[in-house]
């Protein structure tokens, strides 16, 4: 099992030697691991070249397998760890920027306090990222919208508003809320989805439609760009807590709520670290902002 790890270290770390480093191997024990592995499959897993290692097509079928494989057996040790009480155990989220940057870390904090021996594992991306990584299984669940992606369970933890981000200069500063009409004139800064996105339904909705200039992932990217002059955005209400940039913002009429969500597969099937924390974060969904 210790060649699957192996395997799925070098494809994070897109490097023999930072994999190796990474789990105290020497370069050498972790290219033997993997030339086990391709002659007991058969097949040439991985390809090197300048730009790092990456999975061969032949490797890119299998892949997912060996994730899936490698899941499993974790989940089975922490199933009999779990006999004696939760001492042990790794946590995989997929979460988009707001809640991994505004909410994990404190819920972080507060787990590992009962169990300090958890370790998380946190990815950050859209929302087609992190579907693609539940489907993958290189995540336990995502944190995301409950309003995309069909086939996964979702338990809803908090409706947040959705709110526009304006210059401070803006012609509408003084406004305490703005008819989402209003917004569709001036150039729009859009943070991408990864396949939905709640200002545009939005917009779909009200029957207008956003003058779009720029496609952006990065919430802290739009805001020194909204700061700028550049345009105005739709971003979670999260976004605002913790930031000194010189913008403002203000609630949309009518309004714009993002369900976030806890999105999984099969809880049963979770590792049991990872089913304590969802039922944590699910004991906790009073206390997030």
């Amino acid at each position: 099992m210790n060649r699957l790890l192996v395997l799925e270290t070098i494809i994070q770390m897109q490097s023999f030697t930072k994999a190796a480093k990474v789990l105290g191997y020497t370069q050498s024990s972790v290219s033997q691991m993997v030339a086990g592995l391709e002659k007991e499959f058969g097949i040439q897993i991985l390809k090197r070249s300048r730009n790092g290692v990456s999975l061969t097509a032949e490797g890119a079928e299998i892949y997912p397998l060996i994730i899936q494989t490698l899941r499993q057996y974790q989940a089975l040790q922490e199933r009999a760890a779990a006999l004696t009480g939760l001492k042990t155990g790794t946590v995989r989220i997929g979460a988009i920027t707001s809640v991994s940057s505004y909410w994990l870390p404190e819920l972080f904090k507060s787990f590992k306090a009962q169990y300090p021996n958890i370790e998380f594992v946190l990815q950050q991306g859209d929302y087609g990222m992190i579907l693609d990584w539940l489907k993958r299984g290189e995540i336990d669940f995502g944190l995301m919208t409950a309003e995309y992606g069909e086939g996964f369970h979702k338990v809803v933890l908090h409706q947040t508003e959705m709110k526009v981000f304006l210059p401070s200069q803006h012609p509408l500063a003084n406004e305490k809320t703005l008819p989402i009409e209003s917004l569709a004139n001036d150039p729009f800064i859009l943070v991408e989805g990864g396949g939905y996105s709640e200002p545009l339904a939005a917009f779909e909705r009200a029957g207008v439609q956003p003058n779009v200039r720029y496609r952006i992932q990065d919430d802290y990217t739009i805001m020194a760009m909204v700061e700028a002059g550049l345009g105005i955005s739709i971003l979670s209400e999260l976004v605002s807590t913790r930031t000194n940039f010189d913008v403002l913002a203000k609630s949309i009429e009518p309004k714009v709520m993002r369900p976030v969500s806890i999105v999984y597969r099969d809880k049963a099937t979770l590792p049991i670290a990872s089913q304590y924390f969802i039922d944590f974060l699910i004991e906790h969904e009073q206390e997030l902002m």
